[in-house]
């Protein structure tokens, strides 16, 4: 395995992201695939991301707009209203958590880090907001650019590739080309598992995801109870840790910097035995 050098600046804090870290989920949505509707007061939003904290999350993932397939089309102002009061809460109560912001919208981008947020995770890479690498630019923000075919409505359409990571690793190049001439270069990459992808796409790309090291940046994965688990398991989401964990950890030892997870104790028990194995 390659190694690496990678940290990132959050808000004038560097956090050296060489050991793999942990993104924790926190879905203020009522119809995200696993966990939507979960969370309904401020209490319940409190409590998780206090779970999440306790077990070794490095960053709170905040999402506003359900992306699984074929999700609604909320407004922005709708999107606005769950995420700015959920950032609002989580910072009064937890000042030192570093939260990223998960939205493909720049000007919920803008609201979010002008209210505390501290890097952004678009799962469009600026394909549906062209304005997202001003918003990231001014802000001095690192930024998550994921690959996604399509967009959340018609992602999974039929998707077809001649070569998935072949295709996926062009893509990168090109939007790490135009992010480097805005000045953004705290860029990190996820693969975008299970969007716009086959079962079989998402398999290939996880077997392949060390040819991503290429760019000589980090990588995100964000594998959490997908369906790539489930349906190959023949179980539902609920029933999908285990195969999480396992892909996880495989996906540590191809060169993931971060995982993104609903259930950060056991991501962190991955994380902490790959750190011994490679450490030995």
């Amino acid at each position: 395995m390659k190694d690496t050098n990678y940290s990132i600046n959050c808000k004038g804090k560097l956090i050296n992201i060489d050991m793999p870290k942990i993104m924790g989920i926190v879905n203020v949505t009522p119809d995200s695939f696993y966990d939507g509707g979960k969370i309904n007061s401020d209490l319940e939003l409190l409590n998780l991301v206090e779970t999440h904290l306790k077990h070794g999350a490095d960053f709170i993932d905040v999402g506003g707009y359900s992306s699984k397939p074929g999700a609604e089309n909320i407004s922005e102002e709708e999107e606005l209203s769950r995420v700015i009061p959920a950032i609002d809460a989580i910072l009064q109560r937890f000042p030192e958590a570093i939260i990223s912001i998960d939205t493909f919208r720049s000007k919920v981008a803008d609201e979010a880090l002008s209210s505390g947020a501290a890097l952004v995770n678009d799962i469009s890479a600026f394909n549906l907001d062209a304005k997202m690498p001003e918003i990231v630019k001014k802000h001095g923000a690192p930024y998550i650019i994921m690959h996604m075919h399509g967009t959340p409505q018609t992602m999974q359409n039929k998707p077809s590739y001649t070569n998935v990571t072949s295709e996926i690793m062009r893509y990168f190049s090109k939007k790490i080309s135009l992010l480097q001439e805005y000045g953004i270069n705290d860029i990190i990459i996820d693969p975008g598992f299970g969007f716009g992808k086959s079962l079989e796409h998402n398999f290939k790309l996880l077997n392949d995801l060390e040819q991503l090291s290429i760019f000589d940046l980090p990588i995100l994965c964000g594998l959490s109870r997908k369906s790539m688990i489930w349906k190959t398991l023949s179980v539902s989401p609920h029933e999908a840790l285990n195969g999480t964990t396992a892909l996880n950890s495989i996906a540590l030892t191809k060169g993931c910097n971060l995982l993104r997870v609903h259930d950060v104790k056991e991501a962190k028990q991955c994380v902490e035995l790959f750190t011994k194995m490679r450490t030995v």
